[in-house]
């Protein structure tokens, strides 16, 4: 997570959750929150705004949970090391709470590219094979 703040230019302090779930629990906020009844890899909630002075010393800016059993499958299938895969998907949901979007073409290839170079130097490698499509990673 340092990492991708660090690239991204965010110095100041900041403020993420980070949840690790199962299956269901991400289907049912994908349902509730996005309308889609399905599971998925990861979901990223924004924080909004800062707060007001003297409530907090750190920027919050949001939640990032990730559904552990879909993320162990999808590494697998893809042939990444699972701590690879995570690491992938915590970068790719700080990525959406610093404000990138994937749901176009562009957008999606965009966040793919910058999560996997993030993802690269915090394992210290080059570039890495494509990753499959929507969030799965590196």
């Amino acid at each position: 997570m340092l990492a991708t703040l660090a690239a991204e230019g965010v110095a100041e302090p900041v403020r993420v959750e980070v949840a690790l779930t199962d299956d269901e629990t991400i289907r049912q906020l994908k349902a509730r929150y996005l309308g889609i009844d399905e599971p998925t890899d990861v979901l990223s909630f924004p924080a909004g705004d800062w707060p007001s002075p003297g409530q907090s010393r750190f920027r919050e800016l949001g939640q990032v949970v990730i559904a552990k059993p879909f993320v162990e499958r999808q590494a697998r299938a893809q042939g990444h090391p699972f701590g690879r895969e995570l690491a992938f998907l915590v970068v790719h949901g700080v990525l959406h709470l610093l404000g990138y979007r994937d749901e176009d073409p562009a957008g999606l290839e965009e966040m793919h590219r910058r999560g996997t170079e993030i993802t690269d130097r915090i394992f210290g490698q080059g570039a890495q094979a494509n990753a499959g499509t929507g969030g799965g990673g590196p």
